[in-house]
């Protein structure tokens, strides 16, 4: 492996000069600019940085990133699991312990020793720009992510925060159904009530509600979720209220947390998290929900990169499946090298 120094990127902000590494939520309310990583199964790594600077996301550089070739991935669910997962589900919303759930699967592909988040983060914002990109390195503590998420978590400012929930995909805007509209309502439903644990009375509002938003390769309904946090609520309670992440978990959540223990086949890790940056000094942050996201499990020598959808009532199985494909598709071909972005194509 390399000798990778510790590193965090996010937009146009660079982070270097690791200063401590702790698993303790409270340390966000403290001092110092934070990279944060949270896995779906709850893990934290909240990492505090001496130095950061502008600096946009290099170029790429060729030959600095070694990815997996385009037929190395393995799925943890095959079509014909996953699609029986998919009907698994609806029959758990027709006896009515659940009226959506999000079922995911996560590739993995060997990757060489060499290999650096932050080279895969310059091919991602070339051929896959998304307005939460960014890299957490931190190799001695086995946290190596470079994602590519379209969706908001939650963001901070004092006391507002705001959420941005994604739910429902399409390859253009006449692809979107029903069954997507509502999907997308119920999560709102469900970020409301996560966030109004912790915010003042009254403060939770939905200034938008199901918009279609372009992003490379396909469009998405986004809706904003937004409140102000009661006086005795920092980071620590934020976090406990409203992780997973409800658009990658399901309504109601609990009950969808435990589908999902039953179906899935393999951890998900950082896709699904929570991953971004906290500047205690200013009280402001901005973690993404880990979709579009890889990450190097140096352990077993593969890079992994998770994918799913949200299954309805009215979803249909195949089609499910082809949601989620064509979620990974774009990205698994910049992580191959297969992707042109000069016009946009996938090379053979």
């Amino acid at each position: 492996m390399l000798d990778l120094p510790p590193l965090a990127r996010f937009g146009g902000l660079v982070a270097t000069g690791l200063l401590d590494v702790t698993s303790d939520p409270a340390a966000l309310d403290s001092t110092g600019f934070w990279a944060v990583s949270a896995d779906f199964e709850g893990r934290l790594t909240c990492a505090r940085f001496r130095d950061v600077r502008e600096e946009p996301v290099p170029a790429p550089v060729p030959g600095r990133w070694h990815g997996p070739a385009a037929g190395d991935w393995t799925s943890s669910l095959d079509r014909a699991a996953y699609t029986a997962g998919v009907r698994r589900i609806r029959e758990h919303i027709a006896a009515g312990e659940v009226y959506q759930a999000n079922l995911c699967r996560v590739l993995t592909a060997p990757v060489p020793a060499d290999a650096d988040v932050d080279a895969l983060t310059a091919l991602l914002a070339r051929g896959n720009p998304a307005p939460y990109a960014g890299t957490i390195r931190l190799p001695e503590h086995g946290v190596e992510i470079a994602t590519a998420s379209p969706e908001l978590f939650v963001r901070r400012a004092g006391r507002s925060v705001e959420s941005g929930p994604i739910k429902g995909t399409g390859r253009t805007e006449a692809d979107l159904l029903d069954k997507d509209y509502a999907e997308n309502v119920m999560i709102v439903d469900l970020v409301r009530n996560d966030i109004g644990q912790v915010c003042a009375t009254g403060t939770v509002t939905v200034p938008d509600l199901c918009v279609v938003e372009k992003h490379p390769g396909l469009v998405h309904l986004v809706s904003t979720v937004g409140g102000e946090l009661r006086p005795d609520v920092g980071w620590p309670g934020l976090l406990a209220a409203a992780f997973p992440p409800g658009s990658v978990t399901g309504a109601p959540k609990s009950s969808a947390l435990r589908i999902i223990e039953a179906l899935e086949t393999a951890p998900r890790g950082p896709y699904c998290g929570g991953i971004g940056w906290v500047d205690a000094d200013r009280g402001t942050g901005e973690l993404a929900v880990g979709i579009r996201t890889f990450w190097i499990d140096r352990a077993d020598g593969v890079l992994r990169f998770g994918t799913g959808a949200g299954i309805t009532w009215g979803s249909d199985p195949e089609g499910e499946w082809r949601e989620t494909e064509l979620k990974a598709s774009r990205l698994l071909a910049v992580a191959s090298g297969t992707y042109d972005a000069g016009d946009g194509t996938l090379s053979d």
